[in-house]
């Protein structure tokens, strides 16, 4: 794949990995509508997501160290907030965890079905809003406790479903649990922490078991220092657009993106 691709994807990825817009439903129409390949490589795709990791840690460097020093201090049995946060995160994890390893095959076949990641842009996009429209902002992380954690990682399975988002179905959930909007976001995006450091690691071992045989080493760090700084763009965009605004206008795009993809399979395509 030209260098100029593998950076304009990195972009994509970075730019949609943590808004509520979902990645993946760009990411497969990008190449098709352009006429690019699809699949840039282990190598590439494994730089990407440690990029997007980066930049979410990098973002929250507070929380990360207040969450290691919770972490170091739970290791002595002493249960501090930052602890129990952490504690909360990891619980929040382990429901899509488990499906993802329950589905593992199955995952694939639904990855380029582009009717049902349209479905699931709009589908998705119109929770996000109701949920933000409906329900009151008076709940902060501080009131998080283990059946809410429960729901936001039961959430999260939803996005297994390509398209689905994985910010966006778990910022849902925490506007239905009526946590402020920035407070959703917030946790929203640390769960998306110990979901990046395993799929960095599933990567890893893929990379490094078959790395005889790739040769991205430009392209890699090109993609992982695009994906980081436009990662880094669109969280700063998000928490400042969160002050003020609400959900409804990644809603909107959500819907005139999958009806876009719609339009394109069933007219542009086919001609």
């Amino acid at each position: 794949m030209p260098l100029y691709q593998v950076a304009v994807l990195a972009i994509v990825q970075g730019l949609f990995e943590f808004l509520p817009a979902s990645a993946w439903a760009h990411l497969v129409m990008v190449p098709p509508v352009l006429g690019w390949a699809n699949d840039y490589g282990v190598q590439v795709e494994l730089a990407v997501q440690a990029g997007t990791l980066l930049a979410v840690m990098a973002y929250f460097w507070r929380e990360m160290g207040r969450l290691a020093r919770g972490g170091g201090l739970l290791l002595r049995l002493r249960v501090t907030r930052d602890g129990r946060l952490l504690l909360l995160l990891l619980l929040a994890t382990l429901p899509a965890a488990a499906a993802a390893f329950a589905l593992r095959d199955h995952a694939a076949t639904l990855r380029e079905h582009y009717v049902l990641i349209a479905a699931a842009t709009i589908g998705f996009g119109l929770l996000l809003y109701a949920a933000d429209a409906a329900f009151l902002q008076v709940r902060r992380i501080e009131h998080l406790g283990p059946a809410n954690a429960l729901i936001f990682g039961l959430a999260q399975i939803a996005a297994l479903l390509p398209g689905a988002s994985r910010a966006g179905v778990t910022m849902t959930a925490g506007r239905f649990l009526g946590f402020e909007r920035r407070q959703a976001a917030r946790f929203a995006l640390l769960m998306g922490v110990p979901v990046g450091i395993g799929q960095v690691a599933l990567l890893a071992r893929d990379w490094l078991a078959g790395r005889a045989s790739t040769g991205f080493e430009g392209a890699a760090l090109l993609a992982g220092a695009l994906a980081f700084l436009a990662s880094l763009a669109a969280l700063a965009f998000l928490m400042a657009w969160l002050k003020r605004g609400g959900f409804g206008i990644f809603a909107i795009y959500r819907a005139i993106a999958g009806a876009a993809m719609l339009y394109w399979y069933f007219a542009l395509r086919a001609a």
